[in-house]
């Protein structure tokens, strides 16, 4: 009979509900009013909503099993910021209450539920899954980050995890923020201008310290070159000694220390010696004019068997032209090495050879010369000059 009564009772008031609601300003009629409306729907759907319940908690549970049997094998996986650790990580990450909204929103549609009931569901079901989502792409960004990091050894980048964890966190829960709000109904192009203008004068007002932090990003992910690497920057050859957020510091050959800003850094050509895996070392060879034409014909190969002698790769040997005082040759080699000392032993070696064959076979290496002839006014040779030579009877002065 009670029930009967409720049921009627609740009928009524939805039958009544649009006059109830247009006449009533009382916030307390409101808040009767969908009582009464929720009671009049339990009371009518009743079997529904025990079957959408059940149906909640298997999907519930199934997707609490799903994500720790997936935790389980991510954590079980060898190695720490592999592709693997990260999926585990963004995993753990996922929130059990999460999980619970979801089921509701997979069933509510089953229990038939009132307008407003639904359409809580709906607003809860969105701020769940985009702030999960928020949750998991930061995860994901900084565990690529991270991993990275690990395989560089980078302590610049470890360093820089606190600010870049924020700066990572501040962008994607405001993207989270604005979604959420725009699925409310509220106009979130006003606060999108707001951000962008002081975005851009946050950025205007730290342009230096914020284009130095991206240099240095872009270092750390894009290596160019690594810590303990010998690099050429602009006029200077020195090692990279560290990797800073705004700076870094390399160690000239001479000895001093150049603390350049990694802006200034980025902007002019880099020469990296680290990857190097062979070197071209280059001669140039003068002989004297007075050899041979067979001895230079054999001067190539010979050449060449002195640079194989020393086990490097000979690469050519040919005439280039005629010198003020000598004929002139090259020799290229390559000596497979990025040991910068090994390549200088290695030229040595190689020069040592060729002056001590070429000597042995009978080349005789050109050097600058110049013969002066010492004449009178009349062109006839006086002192000194050589004793072969016949000196011109001098003519007597007229009188």
């Amino acid at each position: 009979m009670t029930f009967s009564l409720l049921t009627a009772a609740a009928s009524a008031a939805a039958k009544t509900a649009p006059a109830t609601r247009t006449a009533a300003t009382n916030p307390l009629d409101d808040l009767r009013y969908w009582w009464d409306a929720s009671l009049a729907w339990v009371n009518s759907h009743w079997l529904q909503i025990g079957i959408a319940v059940g149906a909640g908690l298997i999907i519930y549970f199934l997707l609490s099993m799903l994500r720790g049997f997936a935790l389980r094998r991510a954590q079980s996986a060898p190695g720490q910021f592999t592709l693997t650790d990260i999926v585990g990580r963004v995993i753990h990450k996922t929130k059990s209450l999460v999980l619970a909204i979801v089921a509701i929103r997979l069933v509510a549609g089953y229990a038939q539920p009132p307008a407003l009931i639904l359409q809580i569901i709906q607003f809860v079901f969105t701020i769940a899954v985009v702030m999960q989502v928020a949750i998991w792409a930061r995860e994901i960004v900084l565990g690529l980050i991270q991993r990275r990091a690990a395989e560089g050894h980078n302590e610049t980048l470890a360093n820089a995890m606190g600010i870049i964890r924020l700066l990572i966190s501040v962008a994607l829960f405001a993207i989270a923020a604005i979604v959420i709000l725009d699925n409310m109904g509220v106009n979130v192009t006003g606060l999108i201008a707001g951000l962008g203008i002081g975005g851009i004068a946050i950025g205007l007002a730290a342009q230096g310290i914020f284009s130095d932090l991206f240099a240095s990003l872009s270092i750390i992910f894009d290596r160019p070159f690594r810590v303990g690497e010998t690099i050429k920057y602009d006029n200077s050859i020195a090692t990279v000694e560290r990797i800073g957020l705004k700076s870094t510091h390399l160690r000239s050959v001479n000895g001093e220390l150049l603390v350049i800003s990694n802006t200034n850094l980025l902007s002019k050509e880099i020469t990296n010696y680290a990857h190097l895996h062979r070197r071209r070392v280059q001669f140039a060879i003068g002989v004297v004019y007075q050899t041979s034409p067979e001895m230079l014909r054999a001067l190539p190969a010979l050449l060449q068997v002195q640079v194989e002698a020393e086990k490097h790769e000979f690469v050519r040997s040919s005439f280039i032209g005629f010198g003020a005082s000598s004929l002139d040759f090259e020799l290229v080699a390559d000596i497979h090495s990025d040991n910068y000392n090994e390549v200088i032993a290695a030229r040595t070696a190689i020069g040592i050879r060729v002056f001590e064959e070429l000597t042995k076979a009978g080349y005789d290496f050109a050097y600058p010369t110049q013969t002066t002839f010492t004449a009178a006014p009349d062109g006839t040779m006086i002192l000194p000059y050589a004793e072969s030579v016949t000196m011109k009877p001098t003519r007597p002065a007229k009188s």
